[in-house]
């Protein structure tokens, strides 16, 4: 398609100079569609996934459209969770930067309703919230819609998924007929038709194509794995290219429970997102993810809409999406900003045929990668190390640190080599249990050189692996990559430890408590 610049769209100049700020040059195909037809009031669908611009493609004509001498309100964005709503709100704002008088509101639940009712009775233009709370301020009185002239739905498939269908037409009749209605949504299903017939007139269709939804700037590779591998594997994987931030995919709230404890066992810097999480503390992990705390975010699809941190640098399907198209959403996480990304999918078993369907529909090719052995995994540290050493000795000052090796060089056996050799082995953290893990590890016999140990604690004491993981490893100084296979019942653990180190790890455990629970451990082939 070609190439459009925002200046050729007839916008205000305080939002073409808002734009030059964000740094947009040309606008993207759904931006050149859908802001025309838009600005011209006529009723529209959308059909665009996340990171494509939607965002300014319906900001911008509403802007165009809002009269800042009225204190009204005007125009109503719904959106199906409280991190889209905040996110559409953030950008609208930015929008509006050159813009005098408009004000910008994001609703939603799990924040104080008394502090959003003061803050619309102060005056709001554009509201952007959640179908529950916009409700729950039309049932209050706290929000007059009879100014209202638009009203868009954004990611109207996912507020259909989460159950929203009847606020939306209940939002939709208590706003005037005389508007023109806006639908964004990444798939077409019957009941978004529904919606479209009922309250749009002649309403404009835009398609951005799959070509459009561009996934060059990400390499994509994919690996074979067991289930109960996949957690090792993705331990090695992020030790190996070490991503500044990345996103791990899991088709369920639970299996993201399970992986953060797991990986917190493991010592990374990680947290979840999913829909149980109450909004306060949704709000604290996207703050930690956003400013580099947490490194690692670990998500259910619906959860992860309104990500949109350009510093992601590798995204894991860790299982598999059910739906080609959230393939596309997923790894679309990452390669933002003419950034090159990468996205690693798990596939296990008869997964590889699904895996082709999802090749097919992106007409992408994913690339079958060997899952790293451990001895891999060592030699990419030595690399990473190597070359950070390497920036030092190019840009700091070291003649004070060479005074030190000198002396203990000249007043011991040792040469600058021995030093040098176990400085390396120290920044590795390579530990003898290490060794012998991957011994037995690169075997692929899991059972090599291992003990299994009896716990009494289990599911219905809301134990998780991650919580065993971290008891032993925490109470026994064991590296919680050395922890072998845990299986979990109602009431009681099996777990499988390195058999030189079973005495360690049975006296460390003696005392301990999981989930408030003094413990029992023994062998299990004691019982």
């Amino acid at each position: 398609m070609q190439e459009i610049k925002f200046e050729e769209l007839g916008l205000y100049p305080e939002i073409l100079r808002a734009i030059e700020d964000m740094g947009f040059e040309e606008a993207s195909p759904i931006q050149a569609k859908a802001i025309p037809v838009m600005c011209s009031g006529k009723d529209l669908i959308g059909q665009a996934q996340t990171g494509t611009g939607k965002t300014a493609a319906f900001g911008i004509p509403l802007l165009q459209k809002i009269d800042p001498k009225s204190k009204k309100l005007q125009a109503v964005v719904l959106c199906p969770t409280r991190e889209l709503a905040i996110q559409v709100a953030q950008e609208i704002r930015n929008l509006a930067k050159y813009m005098h008088g408009i004000k910008v509101l994001p609703v939603y639940g799990g924040q104080e309703i008394v502090k959003q009712i003061r803050l619309l009775k102060s005056g709001v233009q554009i509201m952007i919230g959640t179908p529950g709370r916009v409700m729950d301020h039309m049932r209050r009185k706290t929000i007059k819609m009879k100014h209202v002239h638009t009203v868009v739905l954004d990611e109207a498939d996912e507020m259909l998924n989460m159950g929203f269908r009847e606020d939306i037409e209940t939002i939709l009749e208590g706003v005037p007929t005389e508007r023109q209605t806006v639908l964004f949504s990444a798939t077409m299903p019957r009941p978004i038709l529904e919606i479209t017939k009922k309250f749009q007139n002649h309403a404009e269709l835009i398609k951005v194509t799959k070509k459009e939804l561009t996934v060059q700037n990400i390499e994509q590779f994919y690996y074979e794995v067991k289930s109960k591998n996949k957690e090792e594997v993705l331990a090695r994987l992020l030790d190996i290219y070490r991503p500044k931030l990345s996103v791990v995919f899991c088709n369920t709230k639970k299996q993201v429970d399970v992986l953060v404890n797991g990986l917190l066992g493991r010592g990374f810097s990680v947290a979840g997102l999913h829909g149980d999480l109450k909004q306060a503390q949704r709000d604290r992990v996207m703050q930690g993810f956003r400013n580099g705390s947490t490194t690692i975010l670990v998500a259910t699809d619906v959860a992860a809409r309104g990500i949109d941190v350009d510093e992601v640098e590798a995204v894991f399907n860790y299982d598999l999406p059910q739906d080609e198209e959230y393939y596309v959403h997923r790894i679309g996480r990452t390669g933002r900003a003419g950034r090159v990304g990468r996205s690693f999918s798990f596939v296990t078993g008869k997964e590889v045929y699904k895996l082709k369907e999802i090749q097919r529909y992106c007409k992408t090719k994913i690339y079958a990668q060997k899952v790293p052995s451990l001895k891999d995994v060592a030699r990419t540290k030595v690399e990473n190390i190597l070359r950070e050493v390497e920036e030092v000795m190019q840009a700091e000052d070291l003649t004070k640190w060479i005074q030190v090796i000198e002396n203990k060089v000249n007043t011991s056996d040792y040469t600058a080599m021995d030093l040098a050799a176990a400085f390396l082995k120290l920044s590795m953290g390579e530990t003898k249990q290490e060794k012998e893990a991957e011994e037995y590890a690169d075997t692929g016999a899991e059972e090599a050189g291992m003990v299994r140990l009896f716990i009494n604690i289990g599911k219905k004491n809301k134990a998780k692996p991650g919580d065993i993981v971290g008891a032993i490893a925490g109470e026994s100084g064991i590296p919680g990559k050395l922890i072998g296979t845990i299986d979990m019942y109602d009431k009681y653990t099996f777990v499988e430890v390195p058999r030189e180190y079973t005495k360690a790890v049975l006296k460390a455990m003696n005392q301990t408590k999981i989930k408030g629970k003094s413990i029992a451990i023994e062998p299990a082939n004691a019982r």
